[in-house]
């Protein structure tokens, strides 16, 4: 051991144990680590650290689930990619640790995984330590964190990081301990237990569900006053609501919302008109679909209490307290001319950015309101055409995605950028154009795409992912390949109405039963081609831009993004197709494989 090793030690040690004040190097020094959310810090950045750095590990963790593994993902996949061998020892301690998170551990090549079967051991199994080897020094944390991702980035969490050489007490110790569990007879392999283990977490799951199922029943209660129970703003929408009063108390005429994708920008427009009480106003949108979706945020802040209704190329309803219009539709001149000018109290254009159009411009141009409400996430246009401008600079709330995020207003989300493939000595990447369109769709390509989808995951119980590509073209060979993979997909462009649109999604996101997914994932194993007419529920939708902002899925779980684009603003939208809240998930994965992480978009 070198002696400027075991100087630096002495020197960490002086300044954790004896004066704060002495200069040490932190690499060589004890530390205390937890989470700080609001200030960035994690537990995850350490081990990751750690990780990029040392020889070889091992890990001893009581929990392991499927968020936890997305954490470190990457940083296993590059550590396979370099040959760093690690172990790591878990438990069916209490059925917590996740099947689908430890499936994918066990394929890592550089990485052996057991299980530690507490019934065979007769007693339970608590531990959370990880042992990082680099050149003889032994870097140690243990503490209270399980391999989750609120243990690794948000709970409160206690650890401490020593640091040894090999010869050292304390590190002995510890190897010692791992070895011993790891040797012990209670300690299966994956491959050998993890059938066993899969039927023990099933079962549990099943129990788990009836329970929370048992509970909600017993604790229902008769809704006796709606005002009782109506819905609640959160508090961007608190603020926004205080913002446009004090606007309108001004004498503003015009207000801008400017509010990442998924933050509530429509339900905040019907607080604010909740409390101001405008007798008649209309919500212009670009589609039906969200015209559909709008007025049904709408009514879970009205009620009964206003009526409210769609005028659309399908529905042909002219006045309301609430009319939801298409702009197709408003900006016709035989439509415009059944109202008068003043016709309405309030007026709020969704994405609102679109206001630089002619038809939008017709609409703005004939009406006279109290009171204008524009809305968008991106208000920057391309085009130079200044929404600042003609909202009078009005800026009622704004609060952009870093913030959004920060405050707990969005799904978190995992963006892997993934390295571009090579075929044929072509690399497919953003310069990938249709005179190469076979090495688009080739079989090389497809096998890569669906492997690192299944390898980064999703929340949830099954896929629910939107995949956007280059061109329809592409779009539609790919489906077919995803399909005579086994996965269910399908592709919507433009050209489909907005029943196939609206069909397509309630396909994407309808409840599936977990023997359903257990066999559908079965005939993936086996490549079981599908028969497009006989998809019961879809695992992706291929689309082009159709959803690239406005359409509300809550639940997509991953994001796959197959072109490029030069424009931060389509980057964003498209990343916040995922980001909205939803039950049972957890975080969104967003995975880039054309490159648009190099034009650092986040």
């Amino acid at each position: 051991m070198k002696r400027n090793v075991i100087s630096e030690i002495n020197n960490g040690l002086q300044t954790a144990f004896l004066d704060c004040n002495t200069d040490s190097n932190l690499a060589y020094r004890p530390q205390f680590i937890t989470n700080d959310y609001k200030c960035g810090i994690k537990v995850l950045t350490h081990i990751e650290n750690q990780l990029m750095h040392c020889d070889e590990f091992s890990i001893s963790v009581a929990f392991i689930s499927r968020s936890g593994f997305v954490e470190l993902s990457e940083t296993l996949k590059e550590l396979e990619r370099r040959g760093i061998k690690g172990r790591i020892l878990t438990t069916d301690y209490l059925h917590f640790s996740d099947p689908y998170a430890l499936d994918r551990l066990a394929v890592l090549k550089n990485v052996e995984l057991k299980m530690y079967h507490v019934d065979d051991a007769g007693v339970g199994f608590h531990t959370k330590g990880y042992l990082f080897k680099e050149s003889g020094i032994y870097r140690i944390i243990i503490g209270s964190s399980n391999m989750t991702q609120t243990a690794l980035s948000t709970n409160m969490e206690w650890n401490t990081q020593l640091v040894s050489t090999e010869q050292g007490e304390m590190a002995q110790a510890i190897v010692k301990e791992f070895e011993m569990l790891w040797s012990d007879d209670a300690s299966y392999t994956y491959e050998e237990f993890s059938e066993v283990y899969r039927k023990e977490y099933k079962r549990k799951k099943q129990i788990d569900k009836l329970v929370r199922e048992q509970q909600k029943i017993a604790l229902q209660e008769d809704i006796i006053d709606y005002d009782a129970y109506k819905l609640k703003p959160n508090k961007m929408q608190e603020e926004f609501i205080c913002s446009v009063h004090d606007l309108i108390e001004r004498g503003a005429k015009k207000a801008l919302l400017i509010s990442a994708t998924g933050t509530g920008k429509t339900y905040a427009s019907a607080f604010a008109m909740r409390n101001e009480k405008p007798k008649k106003t209309l919500f212009i949108v670009h589609r039906e679909l969200i015209a559909r979706q709008a007025l049904k945020s709408y009514k879970k802040v009205f009620g009964s209490t206003k009526k409210l209704a769609l005028l659309s190329g399908n529905s042909k309803e002219y006045d309301a307290d609430i009319l939801f219009a298409t702009m197709s539709m408003m900006a016709k001149t035989e439509t415009l001319e059944r109202y008068k000018v003043d016709e309405f109290d309030w007026i709020c254009i969704d994405e609102v950015h679109r206001a630089g159009s002619e038809s939008y411009q017709k609409i703005m141009n004939y009406f006279q309101p109290d009171f204008w409400l524009g809305m968008t996430a991106s208000p920057e246009r391309t085009d130079g055409f200044d929404i600042f401008n003609l909202f009078d600079h009005n800026i009622a709330y704004e609060i952009r995605l870093q913030h959004a995020l920060k405050e707990d207003l969005l799904c978190p989300f995992h963006y892997f950028g993934i390295t571009d493939i090579e075929i044929d000595g072509e690399t497919v990447d953003d310069k990938t154009d249709l005179r190469n369109f076979s090495y688009l769709v080739s079989d090389t390509r497809v096998r890569y795409i669906l492997e690192q989808a299944n390898y980064f995951g999703h929340s949830g119980e099954r896929i629910k992912g939107l995949i956007f590509c280059s061109g329809k073209k592409e779009a539609q060979e790919l489906s077919t390949k995803f399909n005579e993979y086994g996965y269910y997909t399908t592709v919507l462009t433009g050209a489909n109405s907005e029943k196939e649109r609206e069909k397509a999604i309630n396909f994407l996101t309808r409840e599936v039963s977990t023997d359903e997914i257990e066999k559908h994932e079965k005939d993936i194993c086996n490549h079981v081609k599908n028969d497009t007419d006989e998809m019961p529920f879809l695992d992706y939708i291929f689309t082009i831009d159709i959803f690239n902002e406005g359409v509300d899925i809550p639940e997509i779980n991953q994001v796959l993004m197959l072109r490029p684009t030069e424009s931060p603003i389509v980057f964003v939208q498209q990343l916040g197709r995922g980001l909205r809240k939803a039950e049972g998930k957890e975080y969104v994965v967003i995975i880039d494989f054309i490159g648009n992480y190099n034009n650092f978009y986040i």
